[in-house]
């Protein structure tokens, strides 16, 4: 059985696609996975299952969506997967508070080779991009809330994505144990 991190997409933002965490939790005990953990209110879940990333996300689409009468992106990683993003990070700064100016934004698939070359990493400065595998990381200095960064990032990309901050990323790592 292994250990997996479900990052949601789309649910509980601007009162729209409301999922509660407890009724979240309760579906997927009830569903047959071990050990299920959330974390803060934006569809963030820590679990253990027999099954692979593949049928994974394929059973927890079916049962998320029929369960909450929405479609739910479902972005599935190992520890490993996860540690490997944390470890790799390459707008880590000694002594910035990364909680609120770093973010990543884990997508569905590795992007085409074309999607990437039409990436511009500097297309609303001061803020950067950095594509890697299935990840791209984000600087937003000024925070996020206001940067242009991400619009049409999946489009130009061609994947669906969902995006997390550097704290809520650490967070899940190491609820995962996915640190020593």
């Amino acid at each position: 059985m292994g250990t997996y991190v479900v990052l949601l997409r789309g649910i509980n933002l601007a009162g729209r696609n409301r999922v509660g965490m407890g009724p979240l939790r309760d579906l997927l005990s009830s569903g047959g996975y071990d050990d299920v953990r959330t974390y803060v209110q934006s569809g963030n879940v820590v679990m253990r299952s027999r099954s692979g990333e593949r049928a994974l996300v394929s059973a927890l689409h079916r049962r998320l969506s029929d369960a909450f009468g929405f479609d739910i992106g479902i972005f599935v990683r190992t520890p490993a997967q996860l540690a490997d993003v944390v470890a790799n990070n390459p707008f880590l700064r000694p002594g910035v508070d990364h909680g609120r100016q770093l973010h990543v934004a884990f997508l569905e698939k590795v992007p085409a080779r074309q999607a990437l070359a039409a990436l511009d990493p500097h297309r609303a400065p001061p803020d950067e991009l950095h594509p890697r595998g299935r990840e791209v990381y984000v600087w937003a200095p000024n925070g996020i809330g206001q940067s242009k960064v991400l619009q049409g990032l999946d489009r130009t990309l061609r994947t669906p994505m969902t995006v997390r901050n550097w704290r809520t990323v650490t967070a899940l790592l190491d609820m995962a144990g996915g640190r020593a």
